[in-house]
């Protein structure tokens, strides 16, 4: 390549025009996931308060919702339930009219085109708080396998289009892949969090999906976040499992195993921009810190550009709608 001053950069800088026609990296409504929590009731629309503009929402305005998605081009949602009431094994999350099946419902009938994702954990479900079976003030791995494959069950006999285990119990992606295809549902996808590390920009979701552990923390089986090979090691568990998809969480401060997991293993990759990292941006941009709108964009764009192909995330709505 010839250098300054017969290549100069900034020839293809000089427009709005030229910069898109040159643009290397995009985000468009179609990569996008719109998370969405699910509770009892009818006519619930209830805001979180450490998330501005997300709210609780009954099945019924989970499809309203679903619905305007829809509308501005958002391809998929992925739902957290909030059960009636909760216990120490979590069996709401395995009921056939549990509340994540009555949403599947209803968004189907709303929003029949829309890709309906389900997060598979306990978390939600347990009245302790942790993704699975404790027994001696500890998770039990073993134990809390064939709980996950029977949620998952539920939610594919509700319809789910995709199944999403999040809970990081070892051998989860196996037992229930194995549960699909034992009961008809051999094409159903699993998109595994195969790297969710045990972080701290969790907090907000702790609160919208009512889950924050009664004792303890959840360290023991979430990743920690220094461990860069382990993650790979884990990916590589879930993809020999028969996972379709995976995740790595949270997407910003993993942006380096974002692009090590694409270019190791090459399957579909999504990246959750969690909770506290949309809530980071909100809180900001009402200071008047920042432009919600340019950091959101440029956010989006580096988890784009890092290796993501599918990104979930609280603000897909307004990106969709902005983008029509």
């Amino acid at each position: 390549m010839s250098g300054f001053p017969a290549y100069r950069p900034r020839r293809l800088r000089r427009t709005e025009a030229l910069r898109r026609l040159v643009r290397e990296t995009r985000v468009v409504p179609e990569q996008l996931v719109q998370p969405l929590f699910v509770v009892p009731g009818r006519g619930v629309e209830k805001p979180i308060g450490s998330m501005p503009g997300v709210s609780q929402l009954s099945a019924d305005r989970a499809a309203e919702e679903a619905r305007r998605l829809a509308d501005v081009g958002v391809p998929a949602v992925i739902l957290f339930g909030i059960p009636e009431a909760k216990d120490a094994r979590g069996t709401g999350a395995v009921a056939a009219d549990g509340i994540v099946p009555r949403a599947l419902d209803a968004i189907a009938k709303a929003a029949p085109a829309l890709v309906r994702i389900t997060d598979v954990c306990l978390c939600e479900y347990t009245d302790h708080g942790h993704c699975g079976v404790v027994v001696n003030g500890d998770v039990d791995n073993d134990a809390t396998l064939d709980l996950l494959a029977d949620e998952a069950l539920a939610h594919a006999r509700a319809g789910a289009d995709m199944v999403a285990p999040s809970d990081m119990m070892d051998g989860r992606v196996g037992r229930i892949r194995a549960a699909l295809d034992a009961h008809g549902f051999a094409e159903l996808p699993i998109m595994s969090y195969a790297a969710k590390q045990a972080s701290a920009f969790y907090g907000p979701f702790r609160e919208a999906a009512e889950s924050a552990p009664k004792f303890g923390d959840r360290r023991s089986y979430q990743m920690d976040p220094a461990n860069a090979e382990e993650a790979l090691r884990e990916v590589a568990l879930d993809v020999a499992e028969g996972a379709d998809i995976v995740m790595v969480k949270p997407a910003l401060p993993c942006l380096d195993l974002v692009r090590r997991v694409k270019e190791r293993f090459g399957y579909p990759v999504a990246a959750y921009q969690v909770s506290g990292e949309f809530a980071m941006i909100k809180a900001a941009a009402a200071r008047g810190w920042i432009d919600e709108t340019r950091v959101v964009d440029e956010t989006l764009t580096a988890i784009r550009r890092a290796g993501a192909d599918i990104v979930i995330t609280y603000f897909a709505r307004d990106v969709a709608g902005r983008r029509r």
